[in-house]
């Protein structure tokens, strides 16, 4: 067999696709996030709110990616569309962001969760337990602080990308078998636990919820750490505090896009991309939303902002079952972060070897070795995301991960009304729904939300999107080498 494949091999049928969609969406944050929501909006009707709306936008958009993904069915997905809607700079802005902050770090905040979780099973894998770390000293309560510290949680979460990372190295067939085999299980044991959460539950607090309805409510912590209500919240305060909340729903919604990536590898890319996207994006929202009744009927508010160390999902299985039943949810989100965390590896890569076959990355990343895979590319990702392991908190993560994924999204949809002008004549054998209302109304959304949490969270928002201006000189360092 030849040392390098000289180009990609299209396996992956419309229900590989949609898993690639599904799978890559349905991590950690379901499980999690809504917490920090509860700390954000505080009422029952919100909650619900924050979830829809972050429905809305995800389906809209990926709807309207449908279009783009059928003129340009090919690896890249994102970059490509950016490239040919305005101009190569505003490419490698997206690929650069993609590589320093949207996939990797997302690749990192789901390999922490997939560590908190094993901990919950084998506890030396807490974050807890220190390896190694710089000292500053003991706090108030007599626990040691750190100014830099490597966890267990940490190098298993590592370990899990350097793992994941070397069975796609080995071709595309082992990847899809990962991705197909992981995604349904996490999708039959998602609905699982929501009917359940109806069905079994031991005592019920839907009535009490909802009795806080649409008063929305910001929470702050009590001399005692925990989260309670302080006060009710309207007008622009409102907005800002549903835009901060909206940072956990719309990570955990994000990542659709990834199948747009692979588009060389997928079986009658300008079909099965369109509907692949509005498929997976539809069955994840439902799930999301339903998930979220589910927790509302089974835990009282109170614990819905406070779960035992963050797992949220564990706390609403001990409701249901006993412990030994959150010992099986524990694992069951142990598989749903693993089969997540294939399907961004997998994708990921591809938008650097398509950045490289344009002069613009490492030119070693645009080839493909002999399995048909671009391997340079998933090695210099996988080390990317480790170092993203040892950089901040899975909260700080999701704050830059959210800002600038959203607003390249807004960017991109801003992209179909320039191209309906430059191109007017080219195929479009799927067409953005509900154009122009529907667009409009995603950009709109996504570009007061990207606002607002600029000035709600602006420390981590900030580092975003000074990631994304860095990719200014460093694209013309890029376009010089090339001539050169």
């Amino acid at each position: 067999m030849a040392e390098h494949a000289s180009s990609f091999k299209p396996s992956l049928s419309l229900v590989d696709a949609t898993m690639v969609v599904a799978g890559s969406m349905i991590g950690s944050g379901i499980f999690i996030v809504s917490s920090d929501i509860t700390h954000n909006v505080g009422s029952a009707g919100w909650i619900i709110a924050v979830w829809l709306i972050t429905g809305f936008m995800t389906i809209t958009a990926a709807v309207s990616y449908g279009e783009l993904s059928g003129m340009y069915p090919k690896a890249g997905g994102q970059y490509v569309y950016l490239k040919e809607a305005f101009n190569p700079l505003a490419g490698f802005l997206y690929g650069w962001s993609f590589f320093a902050v949207i996939q990797t770090a997302t690749i990192a905040a789901v390999a922490v969760a997939f560590s908190r979780y094993t901990a919950y099973l084998i506890p030396w894998f807490s974050e807890k337990h220190i390896l190694w770390g710089l000292e500053k000293g003991l706090n108030a309560k007599g626990v040691m602080e750190y100014s830099f510290k490597i966890s267990w949680a940490q190098v298993l979460a590592i370990a899990l990308i350097l793992f994941l990372t070397y069975t796609n190295t080995r071709g595309i067939k082992g990847g899809k078998i990962i991705q197909t085999t992981f995604t349904t299980a996490k999708l039959l044991s998602l609905f699982g636990l929501i009917i359940l959460g109806f069905f079994l539950v031991k005592q019920s607090f839907w009535n009490e919820n909802w009795q806080t309805g649409w008063n929305a409510m910001q929470w702050q912590k009590n001399a005692q750490d925990v989260w309670e209500p302080s006060s009710s919240i309207g007008g622009s305060l409102l907005i800002g505090a549903i835009a901060a909340a909206m940072v956990g729903s719309i990570f955990s919604s994000d990542s659709w896009n990834n199948v747009t990536f692979i588009a060389g590898e997928i079986k009658n890319p300008k079909r099965n991309i369109g509907l692949s996207l509005f498929l997976g994006t539809l069955i994840v929202t439902i799930i999301y939303v339903t998930a979220n009744l589910m927790y509302l009927n089974v835990l009282p508010l109170t614990s819905i902002a406070n779960p035992v160390e963050d797992r949220l999902a564990v706390e609403a299985a001990n409701s249901i079952f006993s412990t030994n039943g959150a010992n099986v949810i524990a694992v069951m989100i142990m598989i749903s972060t693993f089969g997540c965390n294939n399907g961004l590896i997998l994708a990921g890569a591809r938008v650097y070897y398509t950045m490289a076959k344009d002069g613009l990355f490492f030119k070693k990343t645009g080839t493909l070795n002999k399995n048909a895979v671009p391997e340079f590319a998933l090695w210099i990702q996988a080390a990317m995301a480790a170092l993203l392991c040892l950089s901040g908190s899975y909260g700080d993560l999701l704050d830059m991960i959210s800002f600038v994924a959203v607003l390249f999204y807004a960017i991109t949809i801003i992209g179909i009304f320039i191209l309906r002008k430059k191109r007017p004549d080219a195929e479009r054998p799927y067409k953005a729904f509900g154009y122009p209302v529907l667009p409009i109304i995603y950009i709109i959304l996504a570009l007061t939300f990207s606002v607002f949490l600029i000035q709600m969270k602006p420390l981590y928002a900030g580092i975003g999107l000074g990631i994304v201006l860095t990719g200014v000189p460093l694209y013309y360092i890029a376009v010089r080498n090339k001539k050169a």
